[in-house]
């Protein structure tokens, strides 16, 4: 008996120190994914309560967690109001996820820590619109056709998880619907519309005569080898040719430039080349991101540089609630992370609508916007050369096959689609613009395909 005695206490001490020392791997040294998971939580939480004021405890039961995987169920958060941040750890211990909020320029991911370092000049706020019709305005007069209200009152239409619905005919909002627990003037993250804001914002600095889409050296690592031959124009149309995983599913080059790299233009900028420069599309939010640094190093400036939004396009069209967020490092997250009303959102979709003319003033370069809607010559049934597709989301569709298919929606449509069933349709021929903003993982396979080609049919 003292022999099993013995034994079983040999075993119990055993498990303590494998217990402990497990712990005290993952507490040093986290394994990526629960450091992914812990940035992600941080960020999210952070955006969420200090750009659209939001419930941390309501962020994390719904928005963190809206994925499914079940290591986001583990994560615990902590906010300090006074010092804008947000941590995010797993089982309150592990992966030390930290985010920051910076005046004007939303929060950033901080993984390694270093808060200082992620400190950035102030952006200052915009004035709100003046008082009058929206878009001068904020004021609606909705339409009183009762085929647009079943259209947006239809709950298969509108989708799981709408959060906004805001439709434009002929410069006018007709029409608008707001998910429970948000209004017209919550700002939400487009994720990957973002990238058309980018796209609008490099069409500033072409206007200025600051770039050129025909410029290449663009970054002095690649310079001797073949990286050098990447055009402004390759990364605007997805086709440079660099290696970059788009995949969220777990710890790939997006999530880990997202959430585990304070540098993240740097990140995607050391990837080499795989494809023949200009001949092979592939999807890459790495991409956009190193058209944010381009942009910003040729303003100069590095206050300047991030002031250029604001002063340059936001402004201009009174997208006053619009933050645009930059990474630790000051590199604007222009492949993902603009927070900006419904309304707000739909200006963007105006100004394009109006080939980036506003108000007389021509904030795109003339013939810039139909650059921009351009099939890209990578992938001309799917891309455009202006950081926008050419069919609506694809949520559910097989590889391969038409997103739109059975739908009939208008020739010239395109669309700017975002992670989590974001999208905005643009429809010149109909003056016709449907932005939809919500929490719906793909997973739902909702399409907003079907409530635009209803519209486009009711508001011909």
């Amino acid at each position: 008996m003292r022999i099993v005695g013995k034994i079983i206490k040999w075993l119990a001490i055993s498990a303590v120190a494998v217990v402990v020392a497990v712990a005290g791997w993952l507490w040093i040294a986290p394994p990526a994914l629960i450091q992914v998971a812990a940035g992600y939580s941080a960020k999210i939480i952070c955006s969420n309560v200090f750009i659209a004021k939001r419930d941390a405890s309501q962020v994390l039961k719904v928005d963190v967690q809206a994925p499914g995987h079940p290591i986001l169920g583990l994560i615990s958060k902590k906010v300090d109001d006074s010092a804008g941040t947000v941590t995010a750890r797993l089982l309150g211990a592990f992966g030390g996820g930290v985010a920051i909020a910076r005046d004007g320029l939303g929060c950033a991911s901080v993984p390694d820590g270093d808060i200082a370092a992620a400190a950035l000049p102030a952006v200052a706020p915009l004035a709100p619109p003046a008082a009058g019709l929206w878009p001068q305005g904020n004021d609606v007069q909705p339409s009183q056709d009762p085929a647009i209200a079943a259209i947006l009152d239809d709950a298969a239409m509108a989708g799981p998880g709408m959060r906004a619905i805001v439709v434009v005919k002929n410069g006018r909002i007709v029409g608008e619907r707001y998910g429970e627990g948000f209004s017209a003037d919550t700002p939400l993250l487009g994720w990957s519309m973002t990238k058309t804001v980018t796209a609008s914002i490099i069409g500033t600095v072409v206007g200025e005569g600051k770039l050129s889409l025909d410029q290449s050296g663009l970054f002095a690592a690649w310079k001797g080898d073949g990286r050098n031959a990447i055009k402004v124009s390759d990364l605007m149309s997805m086709s440079s040719g660099l290696e970059f995983n788009e995949d969220y599913g777990d710890v790939t080059d997006v999530t880990r430039m997202l959430y585990l790299e304070p540098d993240m233009a740097a990140f995607a900028a050391s990837k080499p080349l795989v494809h023949d420069v200009g001949k092979m599309f592939s999807y890459s939010s790495g991409t956009t991101v190193m058209l944010s640094r381009i942009w910003q190093d040729v303003v100069g400036d590095k206050a300047a540089a991030l002031a250029w939004p604001r002063q340059k396009l936001f402004g201009p069209l009174g997208m006053s609630s619009a933050v645009l967020e930059a990474d630790a490092r000051g590199t604007y997250v222009g492949s993902s992370y603009l927070y900006a009303t419904g309304r707000d959102w739909a200006r963007l979709g105006q100004l394009l609508l109006q080939d980036g003319v506003w108000n007389g003033q021509q904030l795109l370069p003339a013939g810039y916007v139909a650059t921009m809607r351009q099939p890209s010559e990578a992938a001309p049934n799917d891309y455009t050369r202006g950081q926008m597709w050419l069919h609506g989301p694809q949520a559910g569709t097989p590889d391969g096959e038409d997103p739109d298919a059975g739908f009939a929606l208008p020739d010239d449509a395109v669309w700017a689609n975002g992670h989590d069933g974001q999208s905005m349709a643009v429809i010149p021929s109909h003056q016709l613009i449907v932005v939809r903003l919500g929490l719906t993982p793909s997973k739902l396979r909702y399409k907003p395909q079907k409530m635009v080609e209803a519209l486009a049919k009711a508001l011909p």
